[in-house]
């Protein structure tokens, strides 16, 4: 079979692949599963007749707690939610599709995963718009108790990739005030002759009324109401004072709710532009709550990014700001930590992993995205549906996928060792030299924290000239989130300014590599090692794969047994986290 046949066979098979998901997707009936249509009338849009931001989070956060209702069985409230980015504008007459479903349910929280898209019905035309993550917690029962939420079961492919990864994306929202705080620390402001802050302050008092509320009636639809009520003083007065035109919101950043607003509550708005970049600018808008008598409670914190766009659909140039003392510094740098994340975000996490280099810069600053794409790679690689049992020899298994000319393998093997023991002697990887002929050296670099380590990983070149070939290796470990869940430890290359590459060492990179630990019956573990294939280590995996090597076989045996001679070490038993 020529080459050309053999892509055109491999586009085949992945394209039967993606149709068998979209069947099994279209199949199942997610019990959790929401769906809102809306047609965009003119009262829904603002003045350039686009639909409200305002109007469509209302919308989302009102599909989105539906399915967090159905699921918990009990009144639940939004806690918080994710970046969203807005890839489009919705025009007056264009529909609205919004899906929301539950992807996973913690102890007293669930995430919600929505959908938007748009269609034309008279154009046949059919786009995604955003997509978003919220976060929904049930309301106490009257004795003041929290509602402890029942399991998710996912059922098709997509389902449970999202069921893996929420953990990941619940990690990162925990440690984001801590990841600005960080960036705060190390910046300093320069100063400009530009705008001052102060002249794009806003402030207005709404009074919240019934129509503002949501289905309990003592919880406003904050996001919403609060964007369409600040939206029109808002964009005049910087249109008027630092744009000189009509801006165009891009993203709203991560946020959480800090207490509920009820009706008969006057919700005092005050909005001011944080920072403006070359073609950007952060606004901040500040809701707090008061009745006529006791003080303002704060509600909530958004910030929101815009462009102002040119006649031909360009970003234009916009001036700097030049924030005020101590209180609009503090507001100025942040903004610059926030733009900071939504790159790390962008780069890091959401693109494509065949899109991802290889080899990724180290910077203690992008430390959280870094790891979640590097477990969320693992995850993903682990849930592919293709691979094809290629060799089984005494219970160990080898497995491969082949998908756009990047070759995986899985080798699995059922080990008499708890999953607790084995996954604490496997996340010591220097330890692997003890089992491993390919590790000739394994030097801690950096411990970061209790999750994330830095290795320097020496193996044999398989280029010619060279003795040796290094690796400086990511390694972030996770133990099960519940029940049912495996133990982690992905893998994954980064650069190091402290480590360059050696003239006599071949430099290696790992795109995606680890192990999952699962219990099984009578406290064994299921132990599967990923590896997607990279030029430096593809001789080792095609050599197994084609049988004329079982290296991968005589590896994984002692392995097992370094496991089964070590695991009384370890005799605590492992609780797992209480979420």
């Amino acid at each position: 079979m020529v080459p050309h046949d053999l892509e055109v066979e491999e586009e085949e098979e992945e394209e039967e692949e993606d149709d068998e998901i979209v069947r099994q997707e279209k199949e199942s009936c997610n019990p959790t599963e929401v769906r809102m249509s809306q047609i965009v009338m003119p009262c829904h849009c603002n003045h350039r007749q686009e639909l409200s931001v305002g109007q469509l989070l209302k919308w989302m956060d009102s599909t989105a707690c539906l399915s967090a209702e159905r699921h918990a069985g009990s009144p639940c409230v939004t806690a918080s939610m994710d970046d969203i980015d807005f890839e489009h504008t919705i025009s007056v007459g264009q529909v609205v599709n919004i899906q929301a479903k539950v992807n996973r349910a913690f102890n007293t929280s669930m995430e919600v995963g929505i959908q938007v898209s748009c269609e034309d019905l008279f154009q046949d035309r059919h786009w995604r718009v955003c997509h978003a993550f919220a976060t929904f917690v049930t309301q106490r029962t009257n004795t003041g108790q929290k509602v402890t939420l029942r399991p998710i079961a996912p059922q098709t492919h997509k389902e449970k990739v999202e069921y893996s990864i929420a953990a990941e994306r619940r990690r990162v929202r925990m440690v984001h005030d801590d990841i600005i705080k960080d960036l705060l620390s190390s910046g300093s402001i320069q100063r400009y002759n530009a705008v001052q802050a102060e002249k794009t302050k806003v402030e207005s008092v709404e009074l919240v009324l019934p129509p503002h509320a949501n289905h309990q009636v003592i919880h406003l639809i904050y996001l919403g109401f609060v964007l369409t009520w600040d939206f029109v003083p808002v964009r005049s007065t910087r249109r008027s004072r630092l744009c000189q035109a009509h801006p165009t919101l891009r993203t709203i950043d991560m946020f959480t709710f800090r207490g509920p607003s009820k009706v008969g509550d006057r919700l005092l708005l005050r909005a001011i532009v944080n920072n403006a970049f070359k073609s950007s600018l952060e606004v901040g808008v500040r809701a707090e709550a008061y009745q006529e008598e006791g003080p303002n409670r704060h509600i909530n914190s958004a910030f929101m990014t815009f462009e102002v766009l040119d006649k031909s659909g360009k970003p234009c140039a916009l001036p700097r700001i030049r924030p005020e003392p101590v209180e609009g510094e503090r507001r100025f740098q942040e903004a610059i930590a926030r733009k900071k994340i939504r790159l790390d975000r962008k780069y890091i996490i959401s693109c494509k992993q065949s899109e991802a280099p290889l080899s990724v810069p180290w910077d203690p600053r992008n430390q959280v995205y870094l790891s979640y794409n590097n477990v969320s790679a693992l995850k993903m690689l682990a849930a592919k549906k293709s691979w094809r049992l290629s060799t089984e020899k005494d219970q160990v298994c080898l497995y491969t996928l082949e998908q756009k000319s990047m070759l995986s393998i899985r080798v699995e093997k059922v080990v008499d060792v708890p999953a607790a023991t084995a996954f604490a002697l496997l996340a010591e990887l220097s330890n692997r030299t003890l089992w491993d002929t390919h590790y000739k050296e394994c030097e801690l670099i950096q411990r970061v924290d209790e999750d994330d380590f830095i290795y320097r990983v020496v193996t044999p070149s398989v280029l010619q000239g060279k003795i040796l070939q290094d690796f400086i290796l990511l390694t972030s470990v996770r133990k099960p989130c519940s029940p049912g869940d495996p133990y982690v430890i992905a893998l994954r290359s980064v650069t190091l300014p402290t480590h360059p590459p050696f003239e006599k060492c071949n430099r290696g990179e790992v795109l995606c590599a680890g192990f999952t630990i699962l219990e099984t019956e009578n406290k064994k573990s299921l132990i599967r090692y990923y590896n997607q294939a990279s030029p430096e280590v593809l001789p080792y995996i095609s050599n197994d794969v084609a049988g004329l090597s079982s290296s991968f076989y005589h590896t994984f045996c002692a392995c097992s047994e370094y496991l089964i001679q070590h695991k009384l070490q370890f005799s605590e038993p492992f609780f797992f986290n209480d979420l």
